[in-house]
């Protein structure tokens, strides 16, 4: 898609990996991110789980962290992003 937004993200090896932000929300007055990997266009349809990550604001220094630890945290996000992406499937319409 043309407005999607794309990113590079560091793992814990510090090997680059580019992700696609699919969605955002806000939780307990912090901004969450819902990401995937970023396929190539003919593997759009495939199930792709995501993953979530916290924006993290340190000064002038803007990070995106891991909330897989903090299991309350990361089953309250997950739900309001299963919600909303459950909101964004018309499951009426047949593929094509």
């Amino acid at each position: 898609e043309e407005d999607s937004i794309f990113c590079m993200l560091e793992d814990e090896n510090g090997d680059e990996h580019k992700f696609e932000v699919i969605a955002e929300c806000e939780y307990q007055g912090a901004k969450y991110y819902a990401m995937i990997p970023a396929l190539d266009s003919d593997m759009n349809d495939e199930f792709c789980e995501y993953v979530i990550l916290k924006e993290v604001v340190e000064g002038e220094n803007e990070s995106l962290v891991s909330i897989d630890d903090n299991e309350e945290e990361f089953n309250a996000v997950a739900d309001i992003f299963d919600n909303l992406f459950d909101e964004e499937i018309d499951y009426d319409t047949p593929k094509q």
